[in-house]
């Protein structure tokens, strides 16, 4: 069994003002942690992962096809995997949530 505690693994600043974390991988799947500061955009981007998440903390606002979805405080979500989406924290307070990548996604380009 592997434990990976959030303040032990260093954040990745991937664009400005989004923050993310790798946690634990499995053989199937793949944890991260992530903060988004308000007024933070991930811009569009897809992989061939599926990911799923919940949202702890905070607002975001997903664009999908020209289509947004707001997530907030308990809301989980699923994107497909290869799907294009981009992301957005509109509000005044970070973004505090988990994403699940099925096959793991354990060597991210903004890992690098």
């Amino acid at each position: 069994m592997e434990c990976v505690p959030t303040d032990a693994v260093e954040a990745v600043e991937a664009v400005p003002g989004v923050h993310l974390s790798q946690l634990a991988a499995g053989e199937e799947m793949s944890v991260q942690h992530f903060f988004i500061e308000p007024g933070a955009t991930v811009p569009e981007h897809s992989h061939p992962h599926e990911q799923t998440g919940y949202i702890v903390e905070g607002t975001l606002t997903f664009v999908v096809d020209g289509e947004e979805v707001h997530a907030g405080p308990g809301d989980s979500y699923a994107v497909p995997a290869d799907e294009p989406h981009a992301a957005e924290n509109r509000g005044d307070v970070p973004v505090k949530g988990v994403d699940i990548f099925s096959p793991p996604r354990t060597d991210p380009d903004w890992g690098e």
